[in-house]
């Protein structure tokens, strides 16, 4: 049964919106937890625009799920992984103009340097997950550099404003999943996910867990944090 990890970032965009201490994103969490998600997730981002370094720390000490920490392979944040000891960390791909994350990790050109980052948080008891693209190529090299798992980018999936081009994205991210599974690769996926286009992505048996933010966020505003929660998993399972 595929399993829910909430990102709970844009809480955190909204406390850093005011520069002040709410709303909590150590709060969001216990929340999605009690709630019934099967992880929290959070992006340290290098320009620290929404969680900041103080939320990982207590995040990992007070959650009683996992914590999946994304963020760029830099050696700043190798040793912060390192020091706070995430159960999984998400290496992602970071521009700082964009809003988000606009697509996965080019793990085919920088091959040496993503090996050397993965040997390291798993020398650290660390399980490295690659955000990518549903591209085989990018699946095989992250096989190649020593990833635990994938996780496969669904926003041009989610993008899609037509059923004709809907179904081509999801072709591509099934063909995707067979690789990935063929390979012996964990598969995680998410961006872009939302209550209207989850059900059918939740839907392929291989993907292990999805991870979604910013739909159950904004939802959260309006109904509650723990009912938009329970919403999401009533689609998921």
């Amino acid at each position: 049964m595929t399993r829910l990890g909430v990102n709970i970032d844009h809480v955190a965009t909204l406390r850093q919106a005011r520069g002040v201490k709410y709303p909590d994103p150590v709060a969001a969490a216990a929340i999605v937890e009690m709630a019934g998600a099967d992880g929290i997730v959070v992006h340290l981002r290098e320009d620290r625009r929404h969680i900041q370094d103080r939320d990982v720390r207590i995040l990992r000490e007070t959650i009683k799920t996992k914590l999946n920490l994304e963020m760029a392979s830099t050696p700043e944040m190798v040793k912060i992984a390192l020091g706070t000891k995430p159960h999984m960390v998400t290496l992602v791909p970071e521009k700082r103009k964009e809003l988000t994350t606009e697509g996965g990790l080019d793990v085919m050109g920088n091959k040496a340097s993503l090996a050397k980052t993965i040997a390291q948080l798993q020398d650290g008891g660390i399980v490295v997950s690659l955000f990518i693209d549903p591209n085989g190529k990018q699946i095989e090299a992250s096989k190649g550099v020593g990833a635990d798992f994938v996780e496969l980018h669904t926003g041009h999936y989610c993008d899609a404003t037509t059923e004709n081009e809907e179904d081509k994205e999801y072709k591509n991210l099934l063909d995707a999943v067979g690789i990935a599974f063929d390979l012996d690769l964990g598969i995680n996926a998410g961006h872009g996910l939302n209550y209207f286009n989850v059900r059918r992505v939740a839907e392929i048996k291989e993907i292990e867990e999805l991870s979604i933010g910013h739909s159950i966020v904004a939802r959260g505003v309006l109904v509650g944090l723990d009912r938009a929660v329970r919403d999401m998993i009533d689609l998921i399972k």
